[in-house]
């Protein structure tokens, strides 16, 4: 591909976004940018987070992945399904019965001032981090397609992906999210789909044939069962259960396009297909991720030595140019359909949490205020998400996806500890001490982590150090227990 078809590529795709954008964006304001005035249809909704829930990190690092790991992926996302049972009937219905802006409110009411912006905290540097991650992605395949070609530095190309984002997100916030991302989930599962189709084509397998090719290769394993291994089905099922919970639940990005549904009961339609289309386009990504390695060796291809490498370098070099227009698509779509959604989340949380926004403002002045503050706090939120990827591009050295994850079982620990103390017990906290246990947990669940095998008789934590995070602050909250006082 050439760097002129990819930037007309990129100047297509953008322009359809930015479209989307002024058509969303008439008579908008801040419930508009907030909630998008609780209009949404849920079935958009459902269709859209499928793009936001794989991003590109999906897209490159899940196919990539299969080399290391065959299939195994596929037991967290079971997990998922667990979780996202819990969070349509447990967490949604709390949401909607105290119609919350921020989901982090509930934290004020449950326990008071310092556990409201302790949650609110953890959130903003879980979604800065993973947002971030996801980012790095994308910015690294228009490198390798576009910026290496002429030569521009990497810092640049992170600012253009980045300012990109903001020029069709500013102005209507969440209700233009609603929208793009489902343009974007369809383009990204398009993208997919084509791929799987020009591979086989390639190869000369039928639609048998590639089920055939893909269960006989040495990637298509599912289930493990050795206890040490990080592995191992219930370290990965749990896993995935709780990280649902925590990434989708807990997460303000996740959960505001959930509220801006008409009602509780379409909110809850939209998670349930959600979940069902999930674990089919997870199951899709990966067996493309087995036919991409099955074709680089059939052709004698040598492997990348990152192996989130792989797809764009086969995308740019090896396959035609049908492929590599639709795999840039795809890739550009599912890194956005992401990252737009988390700048618009981090904005709201940051202003309704931090700056104490309400959703209906009084005056026209007092209107004018507020977007102005918010267009610096976005404005604000997209610096800094360029300096958390110039920073990861150079101390990175995993697959993306597995630092993804690795980072959310630090960071939404402590988010699970406390919502799962305020909605299974009735006990009151010192809540001045929360920010405390709040620290100490991910600290010692890290030491916990990296001295496992010696302590535990060789035992090797996965991503499960999520749920030991949880716990630990679970039963630091417990210390810090308090009577109720008498009326």
């Amino acid at each position: 591909m050439t760097p002129t078809l990819v930037i007309t590529v990129i100047a297509v795709y953008f322009a359809l976004l930015i479209t989307i954008s002024l058509i969303t964006t008439k008579r908008s304001d801040s419930s508009t940018f907030f909630t998008a005035n609780r209009q949404s249809p849920w079935y958009l909704v459902a269709f859209g987070m499928i793009g936001a829930s794989l991003s590109g990190v999906t897209f490159i690092s899940v196919p990539g992945w299969v080399a290391d790991t065959q299939f195994a992926y596929m037991q967290m996302v079971l997990g998922y399904l667990l979780g996202y049972l819990i969070i349509a009937t447990v967490l949604m219905p709390m949401y909607y019965r105290l119609n919350l802006i921020s989901i982090y409110g509930y934290l004020e009411q449950r326990f008071g001032f310092w556990s409201y912006k302790t949650g609110a905290f953890y959130f903003l540097l879980s979604r800065v981090i993973g947002s971030s991650f996801r980012l790095f992605l994308v910015a690294g395949v228009l490198q390798i397609f576009l910026f290496d070609a002429w030569d521009v530095d990497f810092s640049v190309t992170v600012l253009v992906t980045i300012v990109l984002i903001w020029l069709y997100t500013f102005r209507g916030g969440i209700k233009t999210i609603v929208w793009t991302d489902t343009l974007q989930t369809l383009f990204m599962l398009s993208a997919v789909s084509i791929v799987i189709y020009l591979i086989s084509k390639d190869l000369n397998l039928s639609l048998g044939g590639i089920t055939s090719a893909i269960k006989e290769s040495e990637y298509s394993q599912i289930f493990f069962w050795d206890w040490q291994t990080g592995k191992n089905f219930f370290k990965q099922f749990f896993a995935g259960a709780f990280i649902a919970i925590v990434m989708t639940g807990l997460d303000q990005d996740m959960m505001q396009k959930n509220l801006t549904c008409k009602n509780l009961g379409d909110a809850q339609k939209n998670m349930f297909w959600f979940s069902i289309i999930l674990v089919f386009a997870n199951l899709l990504f990966l067996s493309m991720g087995a036919l991409l390695y099955i074709y680089a060796n059939s052709n004698g291809i040598p492997l990348p030595e990152r192996t989130d490498n792989l797809f764009p370098m086969l995308a740019r070099d090896h396959f035609n140019i049908i492929a590599g227009i639709v795999f840039l698509l795809g890739i550009i779509a599912a890194a956005y359909s992401s990252a737009d959604s988390a700048l618009t989340a981090l904005t709201t949380s940051f202003c309704v949490d931090f700056l104490n926004f309400k959703e209906h403002e009084t005056t026209l002045a007092f209107q004018h205020k507020q977007r102005n503050t918010r267009l610096i706090v976005h404005l604000g939120f997209s610096l800094l998400m360029f300096l958390v990827i110039i920073l990861f591009k150079k101390i990175n050295n995993d697959a993306v996806i597995s630092a993804v994850f690795t980072a959310a079982s630090y960071t939404y620990g402590p988010l699970l500890g406390l919502y799962s103390f305020g909605l299974f017990t009735k006990l009151q906290v010192r809540d001045y001490g929360v920010p405390i246990v709040c620290l100490i947990s991910p600290a010692l669940s890290y030491w916990l982590n990296i001295n496992s095998e010696e302590l535990l008789n060789g035992y090797k934590f996965g991503f499960e150090i999520l749920i030991v995070n949880g716990g630990i602050t679970f039963v630091g909250l417990l210390l810090l227990y308090k009577k109720r006082s008498r009326p």
